[in-house]
This record gives structure tokens, sequence and C-alpha cells, in this order.
């Protein structure tokens, strides 16, 4: 017979651990110059797109259309500094926190979020990075739970070496906090 005896206590909210106390740390800097270029160079790509549509010789564009594209370049190019502008605060906002019994990413401007994983349950860590992540030394670590067949969340931008030694460190202390 077993002598450990089951408890069901109510917790009170003074005893609750606070999420925002948790120390989080930044993604790193290269990251978010990778995404502003990467912003950059689609809307880059899109203005030359319509400026060739409109100058190119081998047919006439209807005269609305012709009169729209200047309205148009200007929407697109504003639309892509705004976007540059909230990508650059988006990135600087995400974190990740790894304390001894979970992993937590943060992210969001305006709808923030904050997702934690205890380390006990994640089934398996994987490393992920683009040829443009690969060049600059980042990579991505996706973190996936038991019994979900996608990733419970992903934390980018973290340089290849620091994103190693998480998925180290979590692999080998999965089962350490089941033994205690």
């Amino acid at each position: 017979m077993s002598t450990h005896s089951f408890s069901n206590e109510t917790i009170e909210n003074h005893d609750l651990a606070k999420a925002r106390e948790q120390h989080f740390l930044p993604l790193s800097p290269a990251y978010v110059k990778v995404n502003l270029l990467c912003r950059l160079l689609i809307c880059l790509i899109i203005l030359v797109a319509l400026v060739a549509v409109n100058w190119q010789p081998w047919f006439e564009l209807p005269s609305p259309m012709q009169n729209a594209i200047p309205g148009l370049l200007i929407a697109i190019a504003s639309l892509g500094f705004l976007l540059s502008v909230y990508g650059i605060i988006g990135d600087k906002v995400k974190g990740y926190a790894l304390r001894e019994h979970d992993l937590s990413y943060k992210s969001g401007v305006i709808f923030k979020s904050i997702i934690s994983q205890p380390i006990l349950r994640i089934q398996h860590v994987e490393l992920k990075h683009g040829p443009i992540d690969r060049h600059v030394g980042l990579a991505s670590l996706e973190v996936f739970s038991a019994g979900g067949a996608m990733h419970t969340f992903a934390i980018p931008g973290l340089p290849e070496e620091k994103a190693r030694e998480l998925r180290q460190y979590i692999l080998e202390h999965g089962d350490i906090a089941a033994n205690e």
C-alpha cells in the first residue's frame, strides 16, 4: 500500500508565482536586422514590379490603371514602412525564459502572449534554420509537447550555439523533473 496521500488543497492568489517575474532573455539583435531586411526587400520587389508593369514596352495600360499607379506606389511604400516599424518593435519584444521546470516564450506588441511548457511535458525539440538564418548564424528552436502533432511554440532568432545549448539542456533535464 502506498504511503503517499492524495492532496488537493486550495492555493491562495498570493501564493501563485508571478508570470511577469520571469526574466526573459531577448532574441539575437541579428534577428531583428534580418527580419527588417527581408521586409524591406519584399516591399522593394513589389514596388519594382509595379513600376516595371507601368513602364514596360509591350502593351499600354488602360488610363485608369496608369493614373492609379502613383497612389499605389505611395500606399505600398507607406504600408511597407509601417510594417517594418511594427516588425522591429515586435521582434524586440520577443524573448524566452528557461527555468528549472519550464521553458517560456513571450511575444506580441498589441496582443501580448506568454507560452510556457513544462520541461517534463516536452516530447522533443528541433533546431530549424533556413538559408538566411544559417548565413547569419541563427536558428529556431521548436518545442513539441507530448501528444501534439504541431510544435507547441518556436523560439526564433537564437544564435545557433545558444539554440543547441538550450536543446541539449531540455533533452538532458526532461526526465530529471519526473524523478524528483
